[in-house]
């Protein structure tokens, strides 16, 4: 048995911010229970308690939102109590969290140090860009409010990394947006393209990211980061961390860059389970926790409906110089489907400017590590 992880909702969509592009918000409105409320400390010890009894070698929690501290710091407090009363086959434990940093406070920042929550805070860049697009519901920016986060993470020790979304405002300020992480030394950064709401044609927003945008992020946030890497100033950005791992001849570690999809056990706060973060929809709709053993869920017809539509591949795919690399990219990037198949990816021209533009480069890096 592989290792488990669980992306858990404890607060499905609720949110203290209003971020012009958030994905979950169109999510939730495709669905006839928008919202599922708080998650109940009874469901989460259920969910625990399966946890444990189906997995091997290692488990993780993983909360995201919507805002998960939403639920409260108690919440918390108990899935530690809970990890260490149904751990009985002392498996690896890891718990993780993503979260908008606008809750954190000084009791937060300890408790995540202590318990070893590796955190993904947040953070679109400097004042003006991140404010753009990442508000709160009196339409301020939240970019003081983050950066206060910061600095308690930094006070306590916490472990955590940058997450920033790629919309059309940050792809043009690509340089000024990477400037900024350096100054402030984030060593730890994964970007997130921007979506487009599900089953509508992409780039009809203010906020769209383009292919040519995208194509542009690329190929200049590659270049600052190459540049400082060669130098021995280590920066980790995961997409670019997993293309140099690949073409060191190892498996992507990242969603959506394997080539096809996986059942990753997204839990909402009333116990249901959908196979992917993008897709927590009636459609995808797998099974509760509280009627059925994740086994069964994983192995249940549905799950495998949502892994088959995945592999299939566009012809253009096939005939591409990069396919292997690529491998087709995420199916939420191939979206509407025509016919019941994904179609092409929306950036497939931002992909195949940037391999021709960095893969020599990335194989330089990667015979570069091989060699230590």
């Amino acid at each position: 048995m592989p290792p488990l992880s669980l992306l858990i909702k404890p607060a499905s969509g609720n949110c203290n911010l209003r971020c012009k592009y958030c994905f979950y918000h169109d999510i939730s409105e495709h669905r006839q229970t928008e919202n599922y409320g708080m998650m109940k400390i009874e469901t989460l010890e259920l969910l625990v308690q399966k946890a444990f009894q189906h997995a091997e070698h290692a488990c993780s929690f993983v909360f995201q939102g919507g805002e998960p501290t939403l639920v409260g710091l108690d919440f918390f407090k108990k899935l530690i109590e809970l990890e260490k009363k149904y751990n009985i086959k002392n498996i690896q434990v890891h718990n993780a969290l993503q979260t908008n940093g606008m809750v954190i406070d000084e009791a937060w920042a300890q408790f995540l140090a202590q318990n070893n929550f590796l955190v993904g805070l947040s953070l679109d860049g400097p004042k003006d860009i991140h404010d753009a697009a990442r508000i709160d519901g009196k339409n301020k920016g939240t970019f003081k409010q983050v950066m206060h986060t910061v600095q308690l993470f930094e006070q306590y020790k916490v472990e955590y990394n940058i997450l920033f979304v790629v919309n059309a405002y940050v792809a043009r300020h690509v340089n000024k947006v990477y400037q900024f992480f350096k100054k402030h030394h984030f060593k730890y950064l994964q970007f997130i393209p921007c979506l487009d709401p599900l089953n509508e044609k992409p780039g009809g927003y203010e906020y769209s990211l383009t292919p040519e945008r995208y194509a542009r992020f690329l190929k200049n946030l590659f270049d600052m980061w190459y540049d400082d890497v060669v130098k021995g100033n280590m920066i980790s950005i995961r997409t670019f961390d997993n293309y140099v791992g690949m073409f060191m001849g190892y498996r992507p570690e990242a969603c959506g860059m394997t080539g096809e999809c996986v059942c990753q056990f997204v839990v909402e706060a009333d116990g249901g389970i959908y196979p992917c973060d993008f897709y927590v929809v009636d459609e995808w709709y797998l099974g509760n926790i509280a009627e059925t053993e994740l086994s069964e869920i994983g192995a249940c017809d549905t799950a495998k409906k949502f892994i088959e539509v995945s592999r299939h591949v566009d012809p253009k795919c096939k005939e591409c110089k990069w396919f292997k690399i690529c491998r087709g990219g995420c199916r939420r990037m191939r979206e509407p489907f025509e016919n019941g198949k994904p179609v092409l990816n929306y950036y497939c021209p931002s992909f195949m400017a940037f391999f021709d533009h960095a893969a020599q480069r990335m194989q330089q890096l990667a015979r570069m590590f091989s060699k230590r």
